[in-house]
């Protein structure tokens, strides 16, 4: 069964992933174009936010256990000074990043923090951190590939924690959930497969040792069960491709239904 990546390994993919994102903008004919997977920013709202992210969560992690997001991090996301030029932005990002990355480094993978996902099954620590940065900065690098004409697959070793990352934080939670009872089977083509299962006590997400087929019945049976390789099933869960991109089996309402679920906090 598919494990979780070592501390290190998260720390080298931010790392990599943001030296692509760095690659797509370099190459752009201009920082003004819009990006069409964020159609509200140009490149230069998509670098602010992913260097602006970094320079927060560098923050937070170094200010320890806390029950509130520190007050100096979010003021200073909210009044960044980010250089319009292309090179001195390129620069500025790559400091972003070095400063996420040294102080995820010195915290160590099991120092508390605050985080947005108290209730869900991701640790509050610098651990979960690094690895919600690995994706946040992997789907970024993919919008600013698709603003250059030049989309990329999401690479495995990232997409394939991506699809668990997503489902225990950005899914799990012991709100009840408002419908019912059902469960949702993610399988990547590589082989690995997840279940979220939703139902009174919330949503809960764990790891299929096997991959189920499409021709599973019974009570155990998944409502929808969603197929493709990993980074498409990444993309499809951050909205960057449609549904139509993967192969659904069984009831495809569902999955607006588990779209336009907002649990209470």
């Amino acid at each position: 069964m598919q494990e979780t990546p070592e501390f290190p390994v998260l720390l080298r993919l931010i790392d990599e992933r943001s030296t692509a994102f760095r690659a797509a903008v370099a190459s752009a004919p201009s920082l003004d174009v819009q990006v069409p997977t964020c159609p509200d920013w140009t490149l230069f709202d998509l670098v602010e936010h992913l260097g602006g992210g970094d320079r927060f969560w560098a923050a937070i992690v170094s200010a320890g256990p806390a029950d509130a997001p520190l007050a100096e991090a979010t003021a200073a996301r909210a009044a960044l000074e980010v250089p319009r030029g292309r090179e001195a932005l390129l620069a500025w990002l790559a400091a972003s990043t070095q400063l996420l990355l040294s102080a995820l480094r010195e915290a160590g993978p099991e120092s508390g923090c605050w985080t947005w996902w108290p209730a869900s099954q991701s640790p509050q620590n610098s651990g979960g951190v690094a690895r919600h940065r690995v994706q946040e900065t992997a789907v970024h690098t993919y919008d600013a590939q698709v603003t250059v004409g030049a989309p990329q697959p999401l690479p495995d070793e990232v997409a394939l924690d991506g699809v668990d990352e997503f489902l225990s934080t950005c899914c799990a939670t012991p709100s009840a959930w408002p419908h019912e009872p059902t469960a949702f089977d993610f399988h990547a083509t590589e082989g690995h497969s997840w279940r979220l299962t939703v139902d009174g006590d919330g949503a809960r997400s764990t790891r299929l040792p096997t991959p189920a087929t499409a021709a599973d019945e019974g009570p155990e049976a998944a409502g929808a069960s969603v197929r493709g390789t990993a980074s498409e099933l990444v993309l499809f869960m951050y909205d960057r491709i449609p549904a139509d991109s993967l192969k659904i089996d069984g009831d495809a309402g569902l999955l607006d239904l588990l779209r336009a679920w907002e649990p209470e906090e």
